[in-house]
């Protein structure tokens, strides 16, 4: 979700359940920024509504090391959003400048975030 992985899938589905597996019994890492965190949260709220949303939250927080929004990180979503203006959220660059400099994986559900070339991204469907 690969030495290290970044999980941003909002649930686990039978193509992530084996990388949050992996990092429930310390086979692996997990990551997600707080940008990514708070985009889960707001996605789940307005399908599944708040308390479903709160609840995941937690489990995810707890789950997966959290990477702080740091001026680094910042610029460099930035810079990637610039690039990819009209294809990837901000939230997306986020994850994506994560995942180089981690060298990891990513889960997600977003198309477009798994068509980066100079990635490894799962698409995960839900």
């Amino acid at each position: 979700m690969t030495p290290v992985s970044l999980l941003f899938s909002s649930a686990e589905t039978k193509e992530s359940g084996p990388y949050f597996h992996d990092v429930e019994t310390n086979r692996r890492n997990g990551y997600v920024t707080l940008v990514n965190l708070s985009e889960f949260y707001y996605k789940t709220c307005a399908t599944l509504g708040e308390d479903t949303a709160k609840l995941h939250f937690y489990q995810l927080r707890e789950l997966l090391q959290t990477l702080e929004t740091d001026f680094e990180l910042s610029l460099s979503a930035g810079r990637e959003k610039c690039h990819h203006s009209s294809r990837l959220s901000l939230a997306d660059c986020f994850a994506l400048v994560a995942a180089r400099s981690l060298n990891a994986t990513i889960l997600t559900t977003d198309a477009e975030l798994a068509k980066i070339k100079d990635i490894d991204a799962k698409l995960i469907d839900i």
